[in-house]
């Protein structure tokens, strides 16, 4: 990996009995993000968390906090840290491959946190022959292993060069889709309604492309840290534009009338498309001028 990343976890990974060495990096992270500390409006001074006493109102210091499990309203039981320390299995740092699986098979409610899974320097060979089979059958991998103190099964696919790790939810942490989806009246749409929201989808159709997409509130923070810095006028939200008319096969022509008239409009040059648009513009500007006063807001890793 390059200089700078780290990795969280290093250990094996196992399959049949052919094992060679891994490391996982992260994979996605919000360190990047813009994000602030509490303060007092009155000194400007920076505030600090206290826990107190629920029933008393008194300051409660560290080395008199422990965990607590509720049985009943207001009546809990004391567990021991040690005791919760001994109850993370042991870990063999081994990521034990228990079967492969065809890629569909696999519904994406269940991921959680992606890393990055690569080889150390004398488990090339073997890695490579598992990251090539496995596209080569058009199969995932799970397995399971201790990380960060707890059991977790992980989805593990080829990816580039490497593999990504995906940790998984368990079942009983996903809700039922059933339940969520039980008040949604049972419709069927057809005729010119169908017709016509199938036509706005084909207008539509692109690629996957993450680079494309822009974090909107991300770049509103940093429009609204470069105005105070400078002591600007605060940027104002632009107005929402309610969807008009209501009766929703109206609106599904008016919306597939304004795709046939996009589709013939000329497209940007490429000299016009690489300039970036002015809220990116004003994004990279904030960024860069609130680096150089040393005041804008700092960010902290997740």
């Amino acid at each position: 990996m390059a200089t700078g990343h780290r990795a969280q976890w290093k250990g094996f990974i196992k399959f049949g009995e052919v094992s060679c060495g891994v490391a996982l990096y992260t994979a996605a992270s919000t360190s990047e993000r813009i994000t602030f500390n509490m303060v007092n409006k009155a000194s400007g001074n920076r505030v600090n968390r206290v826990f107190v006493d629920n029933e008393t109102e008194e300051p409660v210091p560290k080395e008199q906090q422990t965990k607590g499990f509720e049985i009943e309203d207001g009546e809990y039981i004391i567990i021991d840290p040690d005791e919760v320390a001994a109850t993370i299995p042991e870990s063999n740092k081994t990521l034990e491959i228990e079967a492969f699986i065809p890629c569909l098979d696999v519904d994406d409610v269940y991921f959680d946190k992606p890393y990055y899974l690569t080889p150390d320097k004398m488990g090339g060979d073997a890695f490579a022959a598992l990251r090539d089979a496995m596209k080569k059958s058009n199969v995932v991998a799970i397995a399971r292993t201790v990380l960060f103190r707890r059991m977790r099964t992980v989805l593990i696919r080829p990816h580039g060069k490497g593999l990504i790790a995906t940790t998984m939810n368990y079942d009983y942490e996903v809700r039922s889709s059933k339940k969520a989806f039980e008040e949604i009246p049972k419709l069927k749409i057809e005729g010119e309604m169908l017709d016509l929201a199938k036509h706005i989808i084909s207008t539509k159709k692109g690629t996957f492309d993450p680079a494309t997409f822009d974090d909107r509130y991300e770049a509103a923070l940093a429009d609204l840290v470069k105005a105070k810095i400078e002591g600007k006028a605060l940027p104002k939200p632009k107005k929402v534009e309610v969807s008009k008319p209501n009766d929703l096969l109206a609106a599904l022509r008016e919306s597939a009338g304004m795709m046939k008239a996009a589709a013939v409009k000329p497209k940007r040059t490429a000299a016009n498309a690489n300039q970036g648009t002015g809220r990116q513009r004003a994004t990279r500007g904030a960024t860069s001028k609130a680096t150089a006063s040393g005041t804008a807001p700092r960010r902290k890793a997740s």
